[in-house]
């Protein structure tokens, strides 16, 4: 059995604007931070193709880093991506899940889907569906909001 989680979020643009958004190394750097009172750390690098690795590290100083490195197995630009990824905290534990992202035109809006599977424990998996993915999707959703 394979532990895995579903969210949606209507997002203000198109699924192209959506896309790119989200992979966009220079667009994540302004969404990664757009929330904070300190900015913190942000570093993200970008290779937006299939084998290509997108590598993030952010935290609120160097002692406190996160670091993700996602393999793109799928590009559909712009309506889905899949990848691989295996990120790592502060203190040292490491996971590697797989993510696939659709981007769906409703009206002016997208609704951007994340199915997330391969988490070790139920744990892992709520909090990525209740702090993680939320928070990464109020951020893109602020970026998207101010351009």
């Amino acid at each position: 059995m394979t532990l895995d989680m579903r969210m949606t979020r209507h997002l203000p643009a198109k699924p192209d604007e959506v896309f790119d958004a989200y992979t966009d190394a220079e667009k994540q750097k302004i969404w990664f931070t757009i929330l904070d009172e300190q900015p913190g750390i942000v570093e993200i690098e970008v290779d937006l193709r299939v084998g290509g690795k997108q590598t993030a590290v952010w935290g609120p100083n160097r002692d406190m880093l996160f670091r993700e490195t996602q393999t793109f197995l799928e590009i559909e630009r712009p309506h889905r991506l899949v990848t691989e990824s295996t990120g790592s905290s502060p203190d040292g534990q490491e996971m590697t899940t797989r993510i696939e992202i659709t981007f769906e035109a409703a009206g002016a809006d997208t609704l951007m889907t994340v199915v997330q599977s391969g988490f070790p424990t139920p744990e892992v998996r709520d909090f990525f569906e209740t702090m993680s993915w939320v928070g990464a999707f109020d951020r893109i959703e602020a970026y998207l909001s101010r351009r």
